[in-house]
């Protein structure tokens, strides 16, 4: 399994006091009024958008705010124009970063990014200088009794799905596949009963670096959590993949 879903299943731990803070919600409304704008209001007819809402409802978002953030999308409430911005780097032990925003002042978030990148004596880089190490894709994670490897290929090939992996681990099914398939695989899913905890169209890592060091990861892991703490940015991918000695230290902590 890629070793951006193995962060993954530590930063889950993180899902309850990101919703306290209110970040969470913050986030998940942004995604909805981008993929309304992009797509239109009505999620049967927009996968980005459904995926959206289930992922807000599944983190208990009232539906006054889900509701709200369409209308915003639709440019029914007015309001600042958000924007996709992405921003690239390293982090120790030379792991590739891309910062995904979405910001309604693009000199704001630079600076905001940049100035984490620094606190943290990260290398701040230029557009497509670790973007060529990683490909869009279309990625979901399934958890629990449903993350069955051989089910899931049955699934999706008796779709005519084009799927390029399915990996299990831990309880924790990962899917990827190419962009267009995004809406196919989603619909597949809900035809099936299947819950899906993630989905995305993101960037994902081709080759992985990987990081054995304890310090080294808890570095890494750092950095992209205060990342993921700034307003703006939606998610941080990287290619970390960590090895089993840190894994263990950081699922200590």
């Amino acid at each position: 399994m890629s070793g951006h879903n193995k962060w993954s299943t530590i930063k889950h731990k993180k899902g309850a006091a990101d919703a306290k803070r209110g970040k969470l919600f913050s986030r998940l409304a942004k995604e909805i009024t981008l993929a309304t704008r992009d797509g239109g209001g009505d999620p049967d007819m927009n996968a980005r958008l459904r995926s959206a809402v289930l992922a807000a409802k599944g983190a208990n978002m009232p539906s006054d705010n889900i509701e709200r953030a369409i209308k915003k999308g639709l440019g029914e409430l007015g309001g600042a124009v958000l924007e996709e911005l992405n921003y690239e780097g390293y982090a120790p032990g030379g792991v590739a970063v891309i910062v995904q925003c979405l910001s309604d002042n693009r000199n704001r978030t630079a600076a905001e990014v940049r100035s984490i990148f620094n606190k943290y004596n990260c290398n701040f880089a230029t557009a497509g200088a670790v973007s060529w190490m990683f490909q869009r894709k279309a990625r979901f994670v399934i958890e629990g009794e449903t993350a069955n490897e051989e089910a899931l290929l049955e699934l999706l090939l008796g779709h005519d799905i084009d799927v390029e992996e399915v990996s299990v681990e831990d309880d924790s099914a990962e899917i990827v596949a190419p962009p267009e398939c995004f809406a196919a695989i989603l619909a597949a899913l809900e035809e099936a009963g299947i819950e899906v905890s993630e989905s995305s169209v993101t960037m994902v890592a081709q080759t992985m670096m990987e990081v054995n060091d304890a310090s080294t990861a808890r570095s890494v892991t750092r950095f992209i959590e205060a990342l993921e703490d700034d307003d703006d940015v939606q998610s941080v991918v990287s290619n970390l993949d960590l090895g089993d000695e840190a894994m263990a230290a950081l699922g200590e902590e």
